[in-house]
């Protein structure tokens, strides 16, 4: 495998070539769990399979399982056999194997973390990873203390003589404003800010990213983002599925600390903030953040805000069972599994636009987009009976699945009448392009490897986020149990009747 600075002729500034990751190692704590499995580790192998890694690359992975080294590599085969986007290729995975490292012990242990810098160490002579390391935290938060701790106090935290040392954090970063102060003061004590990756994995999303292609390559649509032209913006993300597993994490979050204070705010965030002076990670932070800090609330949260929590029903043909009825849920939980939301912004471009939030679980499907809704022309000199079916003009970004975006737009009837009915333009990912989107994980692990945070909130956004969302759950809190919905449905009644209040509806994807 070469590196790309073997090629003179190579412009550094030129991103249409593959960037690949020098000589580095990943430390993988949380390695027996389901992101793990299903997510890292495969993104990893794909990583590998693309030539994005180096051929020295190493992966260390630390659990309290007495596993040995061959367990620990069965358990990195056997997902990536299952899990990778690319096709498993033998010689790929032998030059991976080499450097595969398993370490035994606990979060408090003083040995085990002994035992880990030895091995980082061995890494450095035996594969070349030159002291360069990131330490993915794959781990609940309530033991970022412990790892970065013991991390600081073995000396593997800090680099010496020109490498690095990274820490990623998945989210969620923190319950509230409070925690999320915490948990960035016990990261900051031991990693500079530039060293701090916090994964939010939608944004690596290749549609996501598209939303800052369309809006800042194209002229045409620029003009027309602002309060002059759009009614109203709606960011969705709904599931079909119900919690599973996951009794344990959700329960006490909720849909609107799982879902709106990452992926939706962000998402919001790029749609509507200011176009940056580049795409350089400073200057997009710099946007987000103005827009973030110009984000109100309305004033009656009873009005403009909605919540529910799955009850039996219907999904996909199949009779399934309530939230309060799964395993490990109390009957007396007011978690919500469903969370709808309006938002102003307060500033020139958007002022009296509002943007309605919402995602939930046992939705009617599983689907992410947002779409811009646009006023209606302020004269239409047609007869009502002509433009009885035309809706408003709206410009849809489809993040999952069926990647896309879909313009609806009024067009004639063919006949001798004037007729007017909305229709459709759609562009689809996988029509237009040839080569398959990589994962989240896979653009996100590489741009942790080669030090290039962009699509990484910084800890001032993720305070803007809870200090956006604190007043409503606390609100919620206070207003006892959220309102049933039933599985395969669209969400509670409450939700349907805020939209009403604004004479708007939701749309149905």
């Amino acid at each position: 495998m070469t590196s790309l600075h073997a090629n003179p002729l190579r412009d550094p500034q030129d991103r249409r070539l593959p960037r690949i990751a020098g000589p580095c190692g990943l430390v993988l704590f949380g390695v027996t769990g389901d992101l793990s499995r299903k997510k890292l580790m495969p993104a990893i192998y794909d990583l590998a399979n693309r030539g994005l890694l180096p051929p020295g690359f190493s992966l260390v992975g630390f659990a309290r399982r007495d596993w040995a080294h061959q367990d620990f590599t069965q358990i990195v085969h056997d997902a990536v056999k299952e899990y990778a986007r690319t096709p498993f290729r033998e010689e790929v995975w032998e030059q991976l194997n080499q450097g595969f490292r398993f370490v035994s012990g606990t979060f408090d242990d003083d040995t085990a973390f002994g035992r880990l810098r030895e091995t980082v160490e061995e890494l450095d002579e035996s594969r070349g990873t030159s002291g360069n390391h990131a330490f993915y935290l794959s781990i609940p938060p309530s033991y970022f203390p412990d790892v970065v701790g013991q991390l600081k106090e073995h000396g593997l935290a800090s680099p010496e003589g020109g490498n690095w040392r990274r820490v990623v954090i998945e989210k969620p970063f923190g319950h509230d404003l409070a925690s999320a102060r915490q948990l960035n003061a016990v990261v900051s004590e031991v990693f500079p800010p530039e060293s701090v990756f916090r994964i939010d994995h939608y944004l690596g999303k290749e549609t996501v990213q598209n939303i800052l292609a369309f809006r800042f390559a194209n002229a045409m649509f620029e003009p027309v983002w602002n309060s002059n032209y759009v009614d109203h913006v709606q960011i969705t993300m709904a599931e079909d599925i119900g919690i599973g597993g996951r009794a344990g994490y959700y329960d006490g979050i909720g849909a609107a600390r799982d879902v709106i204070q990452n992926h939706l705010l962000q998402l919001m965030a790029l749609i509507a903030m200011e176009d940056p002076a580049s795409f350089e990670a400073r200057s997009l932070r710099l946007e987000k953040q103005k827009l973030l800090s110009a984000v109100t609330l309305p004033q009656r949260l009873d009005l403009h805000s909605a919540r529910g929590q799955y009850a039996a029903g219907w999904q996909g043909g199949e009779k399934v069972i309530g939230y309060l009825d799964e395993a490990d849920i109390s009957n007396t939980s007011t978690t919500e599994t469903y969370a709808a939301l309006r938002l102003d912004i307060e500033n020139r471009r958007w002022a009296g636009v509002p943007f309605y939030l919402r995602t939930g679980k046992r939705l009617g499907r599983r689907v992410t987009e947002v779409a811009v809704s646009f006023k209606r022309a302020p004269h239409l000199p047609f007869t009502s009976t002509a433009t009885e079916e035309l809706g408003q003009n709206a410009l849809v970004m489809r993040i999952q699945p069926d990647e896309g975006v879909t313009l609806r737009f009024g067009a004639k009837v063919p006949g001798t009448a004037m007729e007017l009915r909305d229709v459709n333009m759609d562009f689809a990912y996988g029509g237009a392009f040839v080569e398959s989107s990589p994962e989240a994980y896979e653009r996100l692990i590489l741009d942790v490897l080669l030090g290039d945070p962009p699509l990484f909130p910084r800890h001032e956004e993720v305070e803007l986020s809870w200090r956006i969302l604190d007043p409503v759950v606390q609100y919620w809190a206070e207003n006892g149990q959220p309102e049933p919905y039933a599985s395969g449905s669209w969400g509670p009644d409450s939700a349907t009747e805020m939209l009403a209040r604004d004479g708007r509806t939701w749309r149905r994807p």
